[in-house]
């Protein structure tokens, strides 16, 4: 009815997303029950192209009413758009299917009783004298959409997540400390059921964060100076995120975003010339990686996943696209367009962005430093709005000496410039160390959005390195 409505009201493209969410989340602190949240909502989003403009409107109403009323919205303001517009999209044949998240245990099939105790446990397991606050969450998402477009194309999609974490607060003599697990920034979620949080092992895992916290408190600072860095997975994988996935959509690189997410250090022509790195970076745009929250069968103007080199042996070989910037750039076919809800327009997102591993073994990684240090779990990061210079820093580190880990760090940081800090990529381990991290807080569009995606990454190692405050 939607589409039907644009074409009938003068739109040469018309596209229909039909979503309903429900996210829960629950969340315990100093072993009390802190919050829990279970909400839903369902609309329609209607998009078209009326004299090569765009325009959107949505509908919380699921009726004809509704679809018809956001189609002539969305006609409307493309017809308010000032100036001439010339848009193209890249061909897409037409497409239809189902795609359902693969799952071993519906998390919403799981009691909110057994989601706390879950909590509760994890939580008693990170009890230490210094540790003074002590946190744990699950969370679950369920989102049922389905696509049409006036092209033909005719989808449907449920996808599952599921997700969770633990953070420990040590506190002694006025130096505050915190260790997370699995990640510091809203824990870990994948596509996948309850088994994924059985699989995290939170309480399994607390009595060393909580240990951690506390003997972070008599730790020394993180010297400074340039030297080797070790990362681990967790914080490489916020490194791609930020300073290889933002600077590759190519909607950024365009100037589209600037006025909110900021624009990109790369151009169009770029592609295929730029190093971005040494030979042993190699970054994957995969939005079929099994688990992924980037996971998709169809994006949201319905061109099919699959799995495309972005970096290959340093060279930039690809950006993340719409069908209207593949077809402004003459390369690439979109695959990248996703939106936060029914009431969000489709935007350029990343869905799984790995970095590819390498060979042998975190120990080997070490092993290869004679003097250098080791930095594990994110707490902090900031990076220009050109995604090109950056620093970031970790909850905890570790010195290495003669290829042994030495005293432990507290207050480390890293800084560089995007193309020579992964041109001095030295090595990365094998895919036996290779993590898969699910983020839930990419923010990005004007009204904001928040996308899920996630990241693959092995622990890695980097030459000539600023670490800590430069003196």
């Amino acid at each position: 009815m939607a589409v039907e409505a644009a074409l009938a009201a003068g739109a040469s493209y018309a596209d229909a997303r039909v979503v309903h969410r429900r996210s829960q989340h629950v969340s315990t602190k100093n072993g009390r029950v802190e919050n829990v949240r279970d909400v839903e909502s369902e609309g329609i989003g209607v998009r078209v192209l009326v004299g090569g403009a765009w325009g959107f409107a949505c509908d919380r109403r699921l009726s004809d009413a509704g679809a018809r009323s956001a189609a002539t919205r969305a006609t409307g303001f493309a017809r308010a758009a000032a100036g001439p517009h010339d848009r193209r999209l890249a061909p897409l044949a037409a497409k239809s299917g189902v795609y359902r998240t693969p799952l071993a245990r519906d998390p919403f099939s799981v009691g909110l009783a057994e989601k706390v105790d879950h909590c509760l446990r994890a939580e008693q397991a990170l009890a230490h004298a210094d540790v003074k606050v002590t946190q744990a969450f699950v969370r679950a998402q369920r989102e049922h959409k389905f696509l049409v477009s006036s092209e033909g194309s005719d989808v449907e999609q449920e996808l599952v997540e599921c997700g969770g974490g633990i953070d420990a607060l040590a506190a002694r003599d006025g130096v505050f400390q915190i260790r997370s697990y699995p990640s510091a920034h809203g824990g870990s979620s994948a596509q996948a059921g309850w088994e994924h949080l059985d699989a995290l092992g939170l309480e399994r895992e607390a009595p060393r964060v909580g240990e951690q916290a506390a003997a972070l408190l008599r730790a020394d600072e993180c010297p400074a100076g340039v030297t080797t860095v070790v990362l681990d997975a967790e914080q490489l994988a916020l490194q791609v995120h930020e300073s290889v996935g933002h600077p590759t959509e190519l909607d950024r690189v365009y100037g589209t975003e600037a006025s909110y997410a900021g624009t990109s250090f790369l151009k169009p022509g770029d592609l295929g010339s730029l190093r971005y790195g040494s030979e042993h970076m190699n970054v994957t745009a995969d939005a079929t990686t099994p688990g992924g929250l980037g996971t998709f069968a169809f994006d949201d103007e319905g061109v099919e996943a699959d799995r495309e080199p972005i970096v290959e042996r340093g060279l930039l070989r690809g950006f993340l696209s719409s069908r209207e910037t593949s077809a402004r750039i003459g390369a690439g076919r979109g695959g990248s367009m996703r939106a936060d809800g029914w009431s969000r327009m489709p935007l350029v997102r990343m869905s799984n962005l790995h970095l590819e591993p390498g060979e042998g073994s975190l120990e080997e990684l070490i092993a290869g430093v004679d003097d250098g240090v080791y930095l594990e779990t994110n707490k902090s990061w900031s990076i220009d709005d050109k995604r090109l210079n950056f620093q970031f820093g970790t909850q905890i580190a570790w010195e290495i000496k003669g290829g042994r880990l030495g005293r432990m760090l507290r207050e480390a940081t890293y800084t560089g410039i995007t193309p020579f800090f992964w041109g001095a990529l030295d090595a990365v381990a094998g895919r036996h160390e290779w993590k898969l991290f699910g983020l839930t807080n990419c923010g990005k569009g004007q009204p904001g959005q928040s996308a899920h995606v996630s990241h693959g990454a092995a622990p890695a190692r980097f030459l000539n390195v600023q670490i800590g405050v430069r003196a």
